[in-house]
């Protein structure tokens, strides 16, 4: 029954109108600044396209013919295809609101194994291989258990297993390398991904195709399927998760075993993009991940953005590296404006995520 006033008018009509020019007001307020704001929000892997075309057209001018050479794009893609593939595993840790410090350690520990069950101790490379991945998802699984059920945070979690995983890379290996020359036929399949497709001048690795496959799959998992559903929420609010009915420790371990095996993927690619095998290569790696996710628009507080962003992230680190460095820009200075890539993009999510509702 709706109540009026002495003078007949709805109360209603009147809270109507008020929302409506409300709502019309917000809207006359909301300058082209606020309006870019909002769309930023609502698409996050805009920002990191944006800055990859720019950087592709600033460093096109700077270094001219060279940059657009089908040789330098190739190898672009060449020269990142290891942290792309890890940039997804970290993206996946990420999207959670945590971090993986160990995706290095993993990748180079499952190198070491496959390698040294391959090449020292005669065992077929596809089945040295599957070891290396149930190896890789269990160490994953090992974070995982630490952080849901141990309760540890994900940073001294994984800060922790570097170290163990690391200690243990040297353990297996004597610290000593598997050279190339030591990789004979039998093992062949080692090096699978340092096999190269060949188009005129461009060479597109093996190891680059797979990395684009892995960001499609894990794409379609994280937006086409219900378990991907469950790792936004989780991000996003877990404790509103666990009152949606989400089993967020179950959700969190899958993704922590399944970061796991895209690091043992990664340490497939790897053998084939160095040609050897060594305990102690891509020191750097976990930092660089890190780097490439959070260039690439996904929110460091977890629930936000797309996993592609973190492809085009590790893009836009190899196009200014390879942009750079044909300007004959010192190392010194590229590292210095990496620096600064990474400040710029988390000052732009903190703003985007100050969007109002």
């Amino acid at each position: 029954m709706t109540q009026t006033e002495p003078g007949g008018q709805s109360f209603e009509r009147d809270l109507d109108k008020s929302d409506k020019s409300v709502a019309a007001f917000e809207a006359r307020k909301r300058g082209p600044l606020g309006t870019i704001q909002h769309v930023l929000h609502g698409n996050p892997t805009m920002v990191p396209v944006i800055v990859l075309l720019i950087s592709v057209a600033v460093f096109g001018l700077i270094a001219g013919g060279k940059f657009f050479s089908a040789f330098n794009l190739t190898l672009i893609m060449q020269q990142v295809s290891i942290i792309g593939i890890l940039a997804a595993a970290q993206s996946l840790i990420i999207l959670t609101a945590g971090i993986d410090l160990s995706v290095a350690a993993i990748m180079v520990l499952m190198s070491v194994i496959a390698g040294n069950l391959a090449v020292y101790h005669g065992v077929p490379a596809p089945l040295a291989l599957l070891v290396a991945f149930v190896g890789g998802a269990c160490a994953g699984l090992m974070n995982g258990f630490l952080v849901t059920k141990v309760k540890l945070p994900p940073f001294i979690t994984t800060l922790g297993t570097w170290s163990i995983f690391f200690a243990l890379n040297l353990w297996l290996s004597g610290a000593q390398s598997i050279r190339s020359q030591d990789i004979d036929s039998n093992a062949a399949l080692l090096k699978f991904f340092g096999n190269t497709i060949t188009v005129g001048n461009a060479r597109l690795t093996y190891g680059s195709v797979l990395m684009v496959l892995v960001f499609l799959v894990l794409w379609y998992m994280l937006n086409k399927t219900a378990w991907g559903r469950h790792v936004y929420a989780v991000g996003d609010d877990k404790e509103a998760a666990e009152l949606a009915g989400i089993r967020t420790d179950r959700t969190l371990l899958s993704i922590y075993a399944l970061a796991g095996l895209v690091c043992a993927i990664a340490a497939w690619a790897s053998i084939g993009r160095v040609g050897s095998i060594s305990p102690q290569a891509f020191y750097e790696a976990n930092l660089h991940s890190i780097t490439a996710v959070v260039i690439g628009g996904i929110s460091l507080f977890g629930g936000r953005g797309s996993i592609m962003g973190a492809l085009f992230g590790a893009l836009i680190v190899g196009v200014f590296q390879s942009g750079l460095r044909l300007a004959d820009v010192d190392v010194l200075w590229q590292v210095f404006a990496i620096g600064w890539l990474i400040i710029i993009a988390v000052a732009i999510d903190q703003w985007i995520r100050k969007v109002s509702a």
